[in-house]
C-alpha cells in the first residue's frame, strides 16, 4: 500500500515531508576527539588454511615490494577466483607476520562506487578528521594520510582493478537535457595520483589486463601470473577435496579437463567431497565430460554473453551448472539464497537484504544455507561476518540459468531482491546518509532491472525515488535526476499521472535538476506539479507546495500566496495550540508561513521566524546538520535583502565553512553558498576576495556538473563580470564570449541567461568604443528572437528595447562627439542595464 506522504527536500532541508505529517526530528551529540587506533591489517579475507605455494611468486612479490615507493601488479587471467587475489591475501598476511608494525589497506578496485566505498572505510578505520563528509574528496584525505611518515609503513592491495574507467576521473560531457544518465564520479584525477611514493609505502594491484593500470605501474612492475603449473593444480585439488582415496591418474586428468583454473578446481573439489563415497573424481570427469559433449542449455543459448571474455571459458561454467544442479536438488534452500544474491552488486551484501528469501523457518537454516553456499565457494563472507560478496562469473552464470528455466524463476528473484533492497533502503535524509552510501551500489545494480508486475514495479519505482534522493542531497546531482526520471516514469505508468506518490517523485526530480543546475526545466516541471496538485489536493495542503515552490520560480503566481498565507497562518496557531512552539511538527509550518512572506517581500515579519527556527535547529539536530545550514543560508540572504550587511556576511562566510566541512567543497550547496557569499561581496566592492570564490565555484561546478551546465557557465560569466569591475579586461572579454557562445549553442537566445549575456557584453563593447559590434550583438540576438519567438513575445520585446536604446546612447555619443571616439573614460555604463546575475 503507498503512503500518501508527499516528501520534498529543499536544499539541506532533509527529511521535510509535505503532506499529512512532518518528518522526524534526529538529536545529536557531539563526539569526543579520537585517539588514532594502531598499525593493522584491513583484508576482508580470511587466510586460506589450503594456499598453495606456487614456485617462487611470493618471493618475486616481496622483493618487488621491499623497494621504497615501489608499485607492483599481479596479472594474469581474470574471472578464476583463486588466483591473483589469492596470493596478494597470503602476501598481506605474511607482511603483517614478517613487517609487525605495518599497516595493510586494501581497497576493491572493480568499480567506481566500490574503490570509493573501500576509501571511506580506510578513512574511516584510521580517524582521519573531515571523513565524515560524505561528500569530501576521501581519496584526497586518504593520500594526505598515507604521505604522513609518522603514520607508519603500510602496504595498499587494489584488487580487481580491471576496469581503466573505474580507475580515472570521468569525462566532462556536454549534457543538453538534464535527463543523461551519468554518474557523479568520486575522483577528480586518476587513482594513481592519490598512492603517494613514499619510502615508507608500497602498492599491489591485481588485474586481469595491463593497459587499466598502465597510469600506476611501470612496465617491469608487472609480475604476470600465469596458469597453475600440473603440480601446484594437484596440489589445489587435493587439499580441498580431503582425503578420499581417489588416485593421483584421476586427480592429474581432471586437474588437465578444468585447464588448471582455481575456481573450477575448488568448485569441482567441494562437488565430490559433498557427494562422498558417492561420487569419485573419475565419475565427476565422466558427468563432465557428459555436459561438454552435448553442450548444455546454458552455455547453447548464452555462451556469447556468459564467454564474452576469454577467461569464462566452458571450465568454469560447467562445473558452476553441474554443481547447482546437484545443489538444487540436495538443499533447495541454498540454491534459492544463491539465486537472489546473483542480483545485487557482487560486494557488500548484507545479511538483512537477504535474511528468509524462501520462508526458511528459523536462523540456523539460513546460516546452513550460507554454510553450503561457502563451502562451494559460491559465495565468500569479508571480515564484517554479516556481509558476502560473490564471483561476477557466478553471479552471471546463476542470472542466466534462471533466465531458461520454467516457473518464471527470474522473475521470482528478481521480484525478491527489489522487494528486499527497497523495504531496507531508507529515504535519503541526512541521518540515512551512511546506510544509503552502503546500499546504493545496489540500487544501481537494480536501475539496469526492471521487474515486471503492477506491486513490484511500484516497490522498484520507490526504490530509485529514495535512492535519487539520497544522490541528489550528497550532490550527486546528474544520477539523481536519471534515477528520479526513470521513478517519474514507472509511477505516472501504474498509479496514474495524479497520484501523490507521483508528485512526491516529480518534486525530487525538481529538485535535482536545481542543483544540477537545469533551472529552465525544473521550473516547466514545477507548474506542472503545482497544476496536478491543484485537482488532488485540499487547499490545506496544496498551500505548502504554493509556498515551497518558491524554490523554484519565485515569480510563479504570486496572487497565490495571499490565500496560501492565510492557510498557513491558521495550520501552524493549531500546531503551536497543539503540540507546542518547538515541536518539530509547528517549526516546519513555521517554515512555509516564513517563505510566503518573503515571496511577498515582508522581511521583516518573516525574520524573527527564521531566527527562532534556526535557534531551534541548532539546539536539536546540530549546528553541522544541513537543515540548520539551510537556515543560515536563508536567513543570510534574508539580511542582505534588508541591507544587514554586517550579520549577513557574517552568517554567509560561517555557513560556507560549516558546508565544506560537512558536504564537502564541491558539494553543490556549498558551490551555492560560495556564490552567495561572492555576489555578496561584489555589491560591497571586494573584488579580489569575490573572484577568488568565482574562481573556486566555476571550478567545482565544471568537475561535479560538466562544462556546459547552466551553473558552469554563469560561474564562468560572474568571473568574467568581476574582472571586468577590476579593469582586468583582457582577461574578462575572452571569458564574457566563451560563456556567450556555449549558452547560444546549449539553449539558443530564447534563454534568459543567454540574453543576459548578450546585454553584458554588448555593454561591455559599448564601454570600450566598440559601437559596431555592440549593436551587431544586439541585432543578432533581436533577429534570432523574432524567428523563433515572434515579435510580440516579452523576450523578443525586451531584446528589442535594449537594441533601441542602446543605438539611442551610440546616437548621442556620436553627435556630441562629431561622429570620432574619444579617449576619455567610457560614457556608457550598464546602460543596458545588464549586470553580474545571480547564478540562482
Amino acid at each position: 500500500m503507498d503512503q500518501h506522504i508527499i516528501n520534498f527536500t529543499g536544499p539541506g532541508n532533509q527529511g521535510m515531508q509535505l503532506g499529512y505529517n512532518s518528518g522526524s526530528v534526529v538529536y545529536n551529540e557531539r563526539q569526543r576527539p579520537e585517539t588514532p587506533p594502531p598499525p593493522a591489517c584491513l583484508v576482508p579475507f580470511r587466510r586460506d588454511p589450503d594456499f598453495v605455494e606456487r614456485g617462487t611468486l611470493l618471493d618475486q612479490i616481496r622483493k618487488r615490494c621491499s623497494a621504497p615507493a615501489s608499485r607492483v601488479a599481479l596479472v594474469g587471467l581474470g574471472g578464476v577466483g583463486h588466483k591473483k587475489s589469492q596470493l596478494a591475501i597470503e602476501y598481506c598476511y605474511r607482511t603483517v607476520e614478517q613487517l609487525p608494525g605495518t599497516w595493510v589497506f586494501w581497497a576493491h578496485a572493480s568499480n567506481a562506487t566500490r574503490l570509493e566505498q573501500s576509501f571511506r572505510e580506510i578513512a574511516d578505520y584510521v580517524k582521519i578528521r573531515g571523513r565524515e563528509d560524505p561528500k569530501a574528496d576521501v581519496f584526497k584525505l586518504v593520500h594526505n594520510w598515507l604521505r604522513i611518515e609518522k603514520n607508519g609503513p603500510w602496504l595498499f592491495v587494489l584488487d580487481n582493478a580491471d576496469d581503466a574507467a573505474a580507475l580515472s576521473s570521468p569525462p566532462n560531457t556536454s549534457q543538453k537535457s538534464p535527463a543523461n544518465h551519468g554518474g557523479d564520479g568520486a575522483l577528480q584525477q586518476h587513482l594513481s595520483t592519490y598512492l603517494p611514493p613514499t619510502t615508507h609505502g608500497s602498492v599491489l594491484v591485481t588485474t586481469r589486463t595491463r593497459l587499466a593500470v598502465m597510469q600506476i605501474v611501470e612496465d617491469n612492475d608487472i609480475i604476470p601470473i600465469k596458469p597453475m603449473s600440473d603440480t601446484a593444480a594437484h596440489a589445489l585439488f587435493r587439499k580441498k577435496l580431503g582425503d578420499t582415496g581417489d588416485q593421483d591418474d584421476d586427480v592429474a586428468e581432471l586437474a588437465t579437463s578444468l585447464d588448471f583454473m582455481p575456481l573450477a578446481l575448488v568448485q569441482a573439489a567441494a562437488y565430490i567431497r559433498k557427494r562422498a563415497p558417492r561420487c569419485s573424481v573419475q565419475q565427476y570427469i565422466e558427468e563432465y565430460r557428459q555436459n561438454d559433449n552435448r553442450t548444455t542449455s546454458l552455455l547453447n543459448q548464452e555462451a556469447g554473453h556468459l564467454r564474452r571474455d576469454a577467461e569464462a571459458n566452458n571450465s568454469v561454467l560447467l562445473t558452476w551448472q553441474i554443481t547447482f544442479e546437484y545443489l538444487r536438488s540436495q538443499r533447495p534452500s541454498a540454491a534459492d539464497l544463491l539465486s537472489l544474491m546473483s542480483f545485487f552488486d557482487r560486494q557488500g551484501i548484507q545479511e538483512a537484504l537477504l535474511h528468509k528469501p524462501s520462508g526458511v523457518a528459523n536462523d540456523d537454516e539460513f546460516e546452513n544455507d550460507v554454510a553450503t553456499l561457502r563451502g562451494y565457494s559460491f559465495v565468500t563472507v569479508t571480515t564484517d561476518a554479516n556481509t558476502f560478496e560473490m564471483h561476477n562469473l557466478v553471479q552471471l552464470a546463476t542470472r542466466k540459468w534462471l533466465e531458461h528455466q520454467g516457473d518464471h524463476q527470474f522473475d521470482k528473484w528478481s521480484k525478491k531482491f527489489i522487494s528486499n533492497l527497497c523495504a531496507e533502503f531508507p529515504e535519503g535524509n541526512y541521518e540515512n546518509w551512511g546506510k544509503c552510501q552502503a546500499l546504493f551500489p545496489h540500487a544501481r545494480a537494480a536501475l539496469a532491472q526492471r521487474p515486471k508486475g503492477k506491486n513490484t514495479l511500484k516497490k522498484w519505482a520507490q526504490l530509485l525515488h529514495n535512492a535519487a534522493r539520497y544522490a541528489s542531497n550528497i550532490g550527486k546531482a546528474n544520477e539523481a535526476v536519471y534515477m528520479a526520471t526513470v521513478s517519474m516514469e514507472v509511477r505516472r505508468e501504474v498509479c496514474g499521472e495524479e497520484s501523490l506518490t507521483m508528485l512526491s517523485t516529480m518534486a525530487t526530480l525538481v529538485l535535482a535538476r536545481q542543483r544540477g543546475g537545469w533551472v529552465k526545466e525544473s521550473r516547466s516541471m514545477w507548474r506542472q506539479i503545482l497544476t496536478i496538485s491543484e485537482k488532488v489536493l485540499r487547499p490545506d495542503q496544496l498551500y505548502r507546495w504554493t509556498s515551497i515552490g518558491s524554490l523554484v520560480d519565485p515569480s510563479d503566481q504570486p496572487g497565490k500566496y495571499q490565500e496560501a498565507e492565510l492557510i498557513a497562518r491558521i495550520d501552524m496557531a493549531i500546531s503551536e495550540q497543539i503540540s507546542g512552539s518547538e515541536h518539530p511538527d509547528t517549526l516546519g509550518k513555521m517554515r512555509i508561513l516564513a517563505g510566503i512572506l518573503t515571496n511577498q517581500l515582508k522581511f521583516e515579519e518573516a525574520e524573527p521566524m527564521y531566527r527562532q527556527m534556526l535557534a531551534m535547529e541548532t539546539k536539536m539536530l546540530g549546528p553541522e546538520h544541513p537543515s540548520t545550514l539551510h537556515g543560515m543560508d536563508t536567513l543570510a540572504v534574508l539580511l542582505d535583502k534588508q541591507s544587514k550587511n554586517e550579520e549577513a556576511e557574517l552568517m554567509l562566510r560561517e555557513t560556507l565553512t560549516r558546508r565544506e566541512k560537512v558536504l564537502g567543497s564541491e558539494h553543490t550547496d556549498t558551490l551555492r553558498s560560495m556564490h552567495w557569499l561572492a555576489s555578496f561581496l561584489v555589491d560591497q566592492g571586494c573584488y579580489d576576495e569575490s573572484l577568488l570564490l568565482f574562481e573556486r565555484a566555476y571550478t567545482g561546478h565544471r568537475t561535479v556538473l560538466g562544462e556546459d551546465n547552466p551553473k558552469t557557465l554563469s560561474s564562468m560569466h560572474n568571473l568574467a563580470v568581476v574582472l571586468d569591475k577590476q579593469g582586468k579586461y583582457k582577461e574578462a572579454e575572452p571569458r564574457l564570449r566563451q560563456t556567450l557562445a556555449r549558452q547560444e549553442k546549449l539553449f539558443g537566445f530564447e534563454d534568459r541567461d543567454t540574453q543576459d549575456s548578450v546585454a553584458y557584453l554588448a555593454n561591455f563593447l559599448a564601454r570600450h568604443y566598440r559601437f559596431d559590434e555592440c549593436l551587431a550583438q544586439f541585432e543578432r540576438a533581436y533577429t534570432a528572437l523574432s524567428n523563433d519567438l515572434g515579435e510580440d513575445h516579452p523576450d523578443t520585446r525586451a531584446c528589442g528595447e535594449g537594441y533601441a536604446k542602446m543605438k539611442v546612447v551610440v546616437a548621442q555619443y556620436l553627435e556630441e562627439h562629431h561622429g570620432t571616439l574619444s579617449s576619455s573614460s567610457a560614457i556608457l555604463d550598464n546602460s543596458s542595464n545588464a549586470a553580474a546575475r545571480d547564478v540562482e
